[in-house]
Protein backbone atom coordinates (compact mmCIF):
# COMPACT_ATOMS: atom_id res chain seq x y z
CA UNK A 1 0.00 0.00 0.00
CA UNK A 2 1.48 3.24 -0.76
CA UNK A 3 2.10 5.85 1.97
CA UNK A 4 -0.19 8.76 2.46
CA UNK A 5 1.72 12.04 1.92
CA UNK A 6 2.19 13.65 5.24
CA UNK A 7 0.52 17.08 5.02
CA UNK A 8 2.82 20.34 4.91
CA UNK A 9 0.46 23.22 5.68
CA UNK A 10 1.38 25.23 8.47
CA UNK A 11 4.89 23.66 8.81
CA UNK A 12 7.93 26.15 9.00
CA UNK A 13 10.52 25.51 6.50
CA UNK A 14 13.77 27.48 6.64
CA UNK A 15 15.68 27.80 3.44
CA UNK A 16 19.38 29.11 3.22
CA UNK A 17 20.34 30.72 -0.68
CA UNK A 18 16.79 30.94 -0.95
CA UNK A 19 16.77 34.00 -2.78
CA UNK A 20 17.09 32.71 -6.27
CA UNK A 21 17.49 29.27 -8.56
CA UNK A 22 16.49 25.97 -6.50
CA UNK A 23 16.14 27.58 -3.20
CA UNK A 24 13.80 29.94 -4.44
CA UNK A 25 12.25 27.80 -6.69
CA UNK A 26 11.78 25.50 -3.73
CA UNK A 27 10.10 27.91 -1.68
CA UNK A 28 7.54 28.78 -3.68
CA UNK A 29 6.37 24.75 -4.34
CA UNK A 30 6.50 24.69 -0.36
CA UNK A 31 4.49 27.89 0.19
CA UNK A 32 2.06 26.62 -2.55
CA UNK A 33 1.83 23.83 0.01
CA UNK A 34 1.23 25.59 2.78
CA UNK A 35 4.40 25.94 4.64
CA UNK A 36 5.67 28.88 6.47
CA UNK A 37 8.82 30.03 4.88
CA UNK A 38 11.99 32.03 6.27
CA UNK A 39 13.37 33.13 2.68
CA UNK A 40 17.40 32.80 4.21
CA UNK A 41 20.20 34.58 2.04
CA UNK A 42 23.25 36.31 1.64
CA UNK A 43 21.68 39.29 -0.74
CA UNK A 44 19.04 40.97 1.73
CA UNK A 45 16.84 42.28 -1.13
CA UNK A 46 16.76 38.87 -2.58
CA UNK A 47 15.41 37.52 0.53
CA UNK A 48 12.90 39.95 0.79
CA UNK A 49 11.86 40.01 -2.34
CA UNK A 50 11.48 36.20 -2.66
CA UNK A 51 9.36 36.07 0.70
CA UNK A 52 7.56 38.84 -0.58
CA UNK A 53 6.23 37.15 -3.69
CA UNK A 54 5.31 34.12 -0.99
CA UNK A 55 2.89 36.42 0.72
CA UNK A 56 2.67 37.62 4.20
CA UNK A 57 2.52 34.24 6.23
CA UNK A 58 7.15 34.07 5.25
CA UNK A 59 9.99 35.82 6.27
CA UNK A 60 13.25 37.01 4.01
CA UNK A 61 15.76 37.12 6.26
CA UNK A 62 19.59 37.99 5.03
CA UNK A 63 22.19 35.49 6.73
CA UNK A 64 25.98 34.81 5.84
CA UNK A 65 25.83 31.18 6.88
CA UNK A 66 29.92 30.75 6.94
CA UNK A 67 29.47 32.87 10.37
CA UNK A 68 28.30 30.30 12.70
CA UNK A 69 26.97 32.76 15.45
CA UNK A 70 25.03 34.56 12.47
CA UNK A 71 23.68 31.31 11.52
CA UNK A 72 22.72 30.36 14.83
CA UNK A 73 20.83 34.22 15.59
CA UNK A 74 19.28 33.30 11.89
CA UNK A 75 17.88 30.23 13.21
CA UNK A 76 16.58 31.80 16.30
CA UNK A 77 14.99 34.53 14.71
CA UNK A 78 12.60 32.01 13.04
CA UNK A 79 11.60 30.32 15.53
CA UNK A 80 10.85 33.69 17.22
CA UNK A 81 8.62 34.56 14.08
CA UNK A 82 7.28 31.50 12.70
CA UNK A 83 7.47 28.91 15.13
CA UNK A 84 9.96 25.71 15.82
CA UNK A 85 11.89 24.70 12.67
CA UNK A 86 10.07 21.67 11.56
CA UNK A 87 12.30 21.65 7.84
CA UNK A 88 15.79 22.71 7.28
CA UNK A 89 16.77 23.07 3.96
CA UNK A 90 20.34 23.54 3.57
CA UNK A 91 20.80 24.79 -0.22
CA UNK A 92 23.56 27.36 0.12
CA UNK A 93 26.51 27.02 -2.23
CA UNK A 94 28.56 28.52 -5.10
CA UNK A 95 30.26 26.40 -8.15
CA UNK A 96 32.89 27.97 -9.15
CA UNK A 97 34.98 26.44 -12.38
CA UNK A 98 38.04 26.09 -13.01
CA UNK A 99 41.06 23.66 -13.45
CA UNK A 100 42.06 22.79 -9.30
CA UNK A 101 45.95 23.81 -10.73
CA UNK A 102 44.65 27.20 -11.23
CA UNK A 103 42.28 28.10 -8.10
CA UNK A 104 43.64 30.13 -5.52
CA UNK A 105 42.97 29.17 -1.67
CA UNK A 106 40.53 31.69 -1.32
CA UNK A 107 38.34 30.11 -3.62
CA UNK A 108 39.00 26.75 -2.02
CA UNK A 109 38.73 28.49 1.27
CA UNK A 110 34.86 29.67 0.08
CA UNK A 111 33.64 26.44 -1.09
CA UNK A 112 34.55 24.59 1.64
CA UNK A 113 33.19 27.05 4.31
CA UNK A 114 30.00 27.69 2.15
CA UNK A 115 29.23 24.44 0.35
CA UNK A 116 29.75 22.41 3.36
CA UNK A 117 31.28 23.85 6.38
CA UNK A 118 27.79 25.49 6.83
CA UNK A 119 25.83 21.88 6.39
CA UNK A 120 27.76 20.79 8.87
CA UNK A 121 26.72 23.42 10.94
CA UNK A 122 23.06 23.80 9.97
CA UNK A 123 22.58 20.07 10.18
CA UNK A 124 23.85 20.43 14.00
CA UNK A 125 21.97 23.12 14.66
CA UNK A 126 18.51 21.06 13.00
CA UNK A 127 19.43 17.80 15.24
CA UNK A 128 19.90 20.11 18.31
CA UNK A 129 16.48 21.95 17.86
CA UNK A 130 14.59 18.63 16.74
CA UNK A 131 15.63 15.95 18.19
CA UNK A 132 14.29 17.07 21.49
CA UNK A 133 11.05 17.19 19.88
CA UNK A 134 11.07 14.07 18.00
CA UNK A 135 10.04 15.84 15.28
CA UNK A 136 11.66 16.90 12.28
CA UNK A 137 13.03 16.86 8.67
CA UNK A 138 16.93 18.11 7.57
CA UNK A 139 17.34 18.41 3.38
CA UNK A 140 21.17 18.91 2.90
CA UNK A 141 21.32 20.08 -1.33
CA UNK A 142 24.34 17.87 -2.69
CA UNK A 143 24.79 17.22 -6.37
CA UNK A 144 25.59 14.65 -8.59
CA UNK A 145 28.66 15.45 -8.41
CA UNK A 146 28.84 14.40 -4.79
CA UNK A 147 28.67 10.75 -6.65
CA UNK A 148 31.36 11.48 -9.31
CA UNK A 149 34.49 13.39 -10.24
CA UNK A 150 33.84 16.32 -12.99
CA UNK A 151 36.67 18.18 -14.58
CA UNK A 152 37.42 21.88 -13.20
CA UNK A 153 35.06 21.10 -10.54
CA UNK A 154 37.53 19.34 -8.27
CA UNK A 155 37.14 21.40 -5.12
CA UNK A 156 33.03 21.52 -5.64
CA UNK A 157 32.82 17.84 -6.10
CA UNK A 158 34.90 17.44 -2.80
CA UNK A 159 32.67 19.75 -0.89
CA UNK A 160 29.59 17.91 -2.44
CA UNK A 161 31.01 14.52 -1.98
CA UNK A 162 31.48 15.46 1.85
CA UNK A 163 27.22 16.58 1.75
CA UNK A 164 26.74 12.97 0.74
CA UNK A 165 28.76 11.09 3.39
CA UNK A 166 27.86 13.74 6.55
CA UNK A 167 24.04 13.06 5.34
CA UNK A 168 24.75 9.02 5.57
CA UNK A 169 26.58 9.61 8.77
CA UNK A 170 23.93 11.57 9.92
CA UNK A 171 20.55 9.08 9.03
CA UNK A 172 22.36 6.50 11.12
CA UNK A 173 23.16 8.64 14.25
CA UNK A 174 18.94 9.82 13.61
CA UNK A 175 17.79 6.37 13.66
CA UNK A 176 14.97 6.01 15.96
CA UNK A 177 14.42 9.55 16.98
CA UNK A 178 11.53 10.67 14.62
CA UNK A 179 13.86 13.05 12.74
CA UNK A 180 14.41 12.58 8.91
CA UNK A 181 17.01 13.34 6.83
CA UNK A 182 17.31 13.47 2.64
CA UNK A 183 20.50 14.56 0.54
CA UNK A 184 19.57 16.00 -2.99
CA UNK A 185 21.52 15.19 -6.11
CA UNK A 186 20.45 16.93 -9.11
CA UNK A 187 21.95 16.64 -12.40
CA UNK A 188 22.70 20.33 -14.14
CA UNK A 189 19.89 22.86 -13.46
CA UNK A 190 19.69 25.60 -15.36
CA UNK A 191 20.81 28.37 -12.52
CA UNK A 192 23.60 31.00 -13.10
CA UNK A 193 25.90 28.21 -11.78
CA UNK A 194 25.95 26.62 -15.05
CA UNK A 195 26.15 29.80 -17.05
CA UNK A 196 29.00 29.23 -19.79
CA UNK A 197 28.32 25.43 -19.49
CA UNK A 198 28.78 23.28 -22.67
CA UNK A 199 25.71 21.02 -23.95
CA UNK A 200 26.77 17.71 -23.02
CA UNK A 201 25.49 14.61 -25.33
CA UNK A 202 23.26 12.55 -23.60
CA UNK A 203 22.72 15.59 -20.54
CA UNK A 204 19.46 16.73 -20.07
CA UNK A 205 19.31 20.21 -17.87
CA UNK A 206 16.98 20.82 -15.16
CA UNK A 207 14.30 23.59 -14.57
CA UNK A 208 14.84 24.50 -10.79
CA UNK A 209 10.95 23.66 -10.40
CA UNK A 210 12.08 19.86 -11.22
CA UNK A 211 14.58 20.20 -8.15
CA UNK A 212 12.17 21.92 -6.08
CA UNK A 213 9.21 19.08 -6.71
CA UNK A 214 11.45 16.53 -5.78
CA UNK A 215 12.34 17.93 -2.02
CA UNK A 216 8.73 18.19 -1.79
CA UNK A 217 8.11 14.82 -2.80
CA UNK A 218 10.83 13.57 -0.07
CA UNK A 219 9.29 15.84 2.85
CA UNK A 220 5.71 14.56 2.04
CA UNK A 221 7.21 10.93 1.71
CA UNK A 222 10.40 10.76 3.64
CA UNK A 223 13.37 9.25 1.29
CA UNK A 224 17.04 9.48 1.86
CA UNK A 225 18.19 9.79 -1.25
CA UNK A 226 16.51 12.42 -3.70
CA UNK A 227 18.55 11.77 -7.23
CA UNK A 228 16.88 14.49 -9.89
CA UNK A 229 15.87 13.12 -12.48
CA UNK A 230 14.84 9.63 -10.98
CA UNK A 231 16.32 7.86 -12.94
CA UNK A 232 19.58 8.48 -12.22
CA UNK A 233 19.97 6.86 -9.10
CA UNK A 234 19.60 3.33 -11.09
CA UNK A 235 22.05 4.62 -13.52
CA UNK A 236 24.82 5.19 -10.66
CA UNK A 237 24.13 2.18 -9.03
CA UNK A 238 24.85 0.29 -12.36
CA UNK A 239 28.02 2.09 -13.59
CA UNK A 240 29.28 2.45 -10.17
CA UNK A 241 29.47 -1.87 -9.93
CA UNK A 242 31.61 -1.40 -13.59
CA UNK A 243 35.30 -1.55 -13.41
CA UNK A 244 36.70 2.17 -13.09
CA UNK A 245 38.44 1.76 -16.50
CA UNK A 246 35.09 1.20 -18.47
CA UNK A 247 33.03 3.29 -15.89
CA UNK A 248 34.99 6.21 -17.33
CA UNK A 249 34.54 4.92 -20.70
CA UNK A 250 30.52 5.11 -20.27
CA UNK A 251 30.77 8.97 -18.94
CA UNK A 252 33.02 9.70 -21.29
CA UNK A 253 30.74 8.11 -24.40
CA UNK A 254 27.57 10.27 -22.60
CA UNK A 255 29.42 12.94 -22.39
CA UNK A 256 29.23 13.71 -18.80
CA UNK A 257 32.61 15.69 -18.84
CA UNK A 258 31.67 17.67 -21.75
CA UNK A 259 30.00 20.58 -19.84
CA UNK A 260 32.54 21.44 -17.47
CA UNK A 261 35.26 20.48 -19.23
CA UNK A 262 34.62 22.84 -21.89
CA UNK A 263 33.27 25.47 -19.83
CA UNK A 264 32.94 29.52 -21.70
CA UNK A 265 34.90 31.25 -18.90
CA UNK A 266 33.75 34.30 -20.43
CA UNK A 267 30.24 33.88 -19.99
CA UNK A 268 30.64 33.08 -16.75
CA UNK A 269 32.25 36.43 -15.50
CA UNK A 270 29.32 37.98 -13.43
CA UNK A 271 28.68 34.51 -11.60
CA UNK A 272 32.22 33.78 -10.68
CA UNK A 273 32.16 37.27 -9.47
CA UNK A 274 29.55 37.30 -7.40
CA UNK A 275 29.97 34.18 -6.32
CA UNK A 276 33.52 35.66 -4.88
CA UNK A 277 31.42 37.78 -2.38
CA UNK A 278 29.61 34.74 -1.76
CA UNK A 279 31.45 33.91 1.97
CA UNK A 280 32.11 37.19 3.57
CA UNK A 281 32.86 35.77 7.17
CA UNK A 282 35.33 33.34 5.86
CA UNK A 283 37.24 35.49 3.83
CA UNK A 284 37.44 37.73 6.98
CA UNK A 285 38.47 34.73 8.99
CA UNK A 286 41.05 33.82 7.07
CA UNK A 287 42.44 37.45 7.22
CA UNK A 288 42.71 36.82 10.37
CA UNK A 289 44.62 33.90 10.14
CA UNK A 290 47.01 34.83 7.91
CA UNK A 291 47.81 38.26 10.28
CA UNK A 292 48.43 36.06 13.11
Amino acid sequence: MAKQPRPLAGKVVAITGAGRGIGRATAAALAAKGARIAVADLDAAAAEQAATELGPDHAGIAVDVTDAAAFTAFLDDVERRLGPIDVLINNAGIMPVTPLAEEDDASVTRQLELNLHAVIRGTQEAIRRMVPRRSGHIVNIASLAGRSGFPNLATYCATKHGVVGLSEAVRAELRGTGVEISVVMPGLVRTELIAGLKDARGVKTLAPEDVANEIVSALEVPRFDVFVPRSTGPLIAVTGALPRRLRELVAHALGADDATGKADRSARTAYEARAARSAPAAEEHAKERSAA
